[in-house]
């Protein structure tokens, strides 16, 4: 029962570290913008001073590319891109309330865009744990440095991963367009020989056909 209670005690500064990690909120979604549409998405913010993460992907339509702007709750331009295929920002919320995050397909006249983003909104400074002994403080520093490495290293691998998945989907749609040119092409070229075949057979009967015609009696 001593041995327990004895873990329990060294768990407990753990605990109470994961607690007071800033928390944060997010989302992570994928959107179909029409030709010529404009979509808009929002992101509260509790307090002045927190970070804001905003990512984005064109992940298939047209040339791969969006038109982005980001704006502050009092209509302030903050971010502004045009035709860009994919942005990673992070900038920090000087203003409480709803940050815009809008997406324009407006340079499109048909070609639909699906577009994968991310927006988050994390808080910046660490929380101080309470008094402790020396020992025990060093020991949590040094775990409270270890979550926040692993923390950012995760964040490197999601980043990473959003990457090689656009590069993906960008492949697969430049290979899918290549095949369908190349099936036009080989039609057209097909039908091109089949006439190009049927207008000799059609020369070659009729000069005959004037030659007998020529030297009949």
């Amino acid at each position: 029962m001593l041995a327990r209670l004895c873990s329990l005690a060294a768990l407990a500064p753990l605990a109470l570290l994961l607690a007071e990690i800033p928390s944060a909120a997010g989302s992570a979604l994928t959107t179909a913008i029409g030709a010529s549409d404009r979509a808009c998405f929002f992101a509260n913010v509790d307090k002045k001073g927190e970070k804001i993460g905003f990512y984005f992907a064109v992940q298939a339509g047209g040339s791969f590319d969006i038109d982005f702007d980001v704006h502050s709750p009092s209509d302030k331009l903050i971010l502004t891109g045009d035709q860009e295929r994919q942005g990673d920002y992070i900038f920090t919320g000087n203003e409480i309330g709803e940050y815009s995050f809008c997406f324009s397909n407006r340079m499109s006249t048909f070609a639909e865009k699906l577009v994968d983003f991310d927006i988050m909104v994390e808080s910046e400074p660490r929380h101080e744990l309470p008094k402790q002994g020396k020992a025990l403080k060093e020991h949590t520093n040094s775990l409270e440095d270890s979550i926040y490495k692993i923390s950012g290293q995760l964040s490197s691998i999601q980043r990473t991963q959003r990457y090689f998945r656009t590069r993906e989907n960008r492949g697969v749609a430049t290979v899918q367009s290549t095949q369908s040119r190349m099936f036009w092409f080989g039609t057209l070229e097909s039908l091109a020989m089949v006439a190009m075949a049927c207008a000799q057979v059609w020369v070659v009967k009729n000069f005959f056909n004037h030659s007998s015609r020529r030297y009949k009696v």
